[in-house]
């Protein structure tokens, strides 16, 4: 099967409307275990190209990191937003994505006149942030160039933050994995328990003999007090 290669028909299409500033968003993180939620942000030139860019899933990690120095280049403007562990755990995943979604568009230095985001959740209006009219793409990150760079800049900037990680704990593989879950990770999991940046509250720390405990005992102490 022939592999798509994202456009900007979109955008172009937005542009001939007479919207300015357009600004393709997504999402990295939502499924790991551990670390942040990312969210990328990306406002294309209209008379430049960039040889390559493919969602991010697409791509090995070295052509994302060979690709990464030319988007930033290329992007009359692009941000990366982040929720930490303790914002997902805080605040529910969702919550977290819409915080990560916030902190990116305002990262921007620019006010979208419109917003492309893949999937079919407007997690940047749900933000509160200005973001002007917003177009939800099922597979965006394929079809889209202004969301398929996003999904580049916000996956090469987790994964740097997982792999800084990664020496602080040698046993979990943050640098292989990047917080998703695998049979080391969660042999790492059972064997020593979580790390200070894995999200304790979600449920699949139930299954572990240390986040059960440790769950255990924060819903309890409130009833201590």
């Amino acid at each position: 099967m022939a592999q798509t290669v994202p456009s900007l028909a979109r955008e172009r299409a937005l542009w001939a409307e007479g919207y300015e500033v357009v600004v393709g968003v997504d999402e990295v993180g939502r499924g790991s275990w551990a670390g942040p939620i990312s969210v990328g942000a990306a406002v294309l030139p209209r008379d430049r190209r960039v040889n390559g860019v493919r969602d991010s899933k697409m791509l090995a990690e070295a052509e994302r990191e060979r690709l990464f120095p030319r988007l930033t280049a290329w992007c009359a403007a692009w941000a990366v937003g982040h929720a930490s562990q303790q914002e997902c755990d805080d605040l529910g995943m969702s919550a977290a994505q819409k915080l990560a979604a916030r902190r990116a568009v305002e990262g921007l230095g620019v006010v979208p006149d419109a917003v492309l985001i893949d999937g079919n959740w407007d997690f940047v209006t749900a933000s509160g942030v200005v973001c002007g009219d917003v177009t939800r793409i099922v597979k965006g990150d394929a079809k889209c160039l202004s969301i398929a760079t996003a999904s580049i800049l916000a996956k090469v900037t987790r994964d740097r933050m997982m792999r800084a990680e990664a020496e602080h704990f040698p046993a979990y593989d943050f640098d292989l994995n990047k917080g998703y879950p695998c049979p080391r990770h969660k042999a790492a999991l059972a064997a020593w328990g979580p790390t200070s940046i894995h999200r304790r509250a979600w449920v699949f720390m139930d299954n572990q003999p240390w986040g059960g405990v440790q769950r255990l005992v924060r819903d309890l102490q409130p009833a201590l007090w």
